[in-house]
């Protein structure tokens, strides 16, 4: 019998925590105002990544802080958000074709299915990419077993409940 066959207990302890999901999800980005947002699991990417445009830079009582807008749904832009959050670093970043720049890093909750844990996420231009949202390896380490064949494993909100809590037009996806 081989010894490798039989998974230790401690792993299967392990798994039995931890969140089995597919190669995209709906998720919740509940601080910054997003109900819902469809993510790509990328774990080639270390960090995760949302979309953002008109990224203003300010301080507030010496704090550091970023303002940006976000498109929630893909391949629509009549619905949008604006947020703010905390710079809590700023780093270099190889993006999709391979090119290095410099991104705002934030810190907010991340609800995935049932559970909830705060990831880091860089804010870039994802203009010509399909997803809003990447999320990477460090903020998926820990909480998920990824079924790379699988898509929405987590479950997926109706198009009633996108346009209610978006309050999209019915022309709208």
């Amino acid at each position: 019998m081989n010894d490798l066959a039989i998974p230790s207990p401690i792993i299967q302890g392990q798994q039995r925590n931890k969140l089995m999901i597919g190669w995209e999800e709906w998720c919740s980005l509940p601080d910054l105002g997003l109900p819902a947002i469809k993510a790509k699991i990328d774990t080639g990417a270390k960090t995760s990544a949302l979309h953002a445009f008109n990224i203003q830079p300010f301080q507030q009582n010496g704090i550091a802080l970023v303002s940006f807008s976000v498109y929630p749904l893909q391949r629509n832009k009549d619905v949008y958000k604006t947020c703010v959050a905390e710079v809590i670093d700023e780093r270099i970043v190889m993006n999709s074709g391979g090119h290095k720049e410099l991104r705002y890093v934030i810190k907010t909750p991340l609800i995935l299915g049932d559970q909830r844990w705060d990831i880091e996420i860089t804010l870039s231009n994802r203009e010509p990419l399909t997803f809003r949202m990447l999320l990477g390896r460090e903020a998926l380490n820990g909480h998920v077993i990824i079924d790379p064949m699988k898509s929405m494993r987590q479950g997926k909100p109706s198009l009633k409940v996108l346009k209610q809590i978006y309050q999209v037009a019915s022309k709208s996806r």
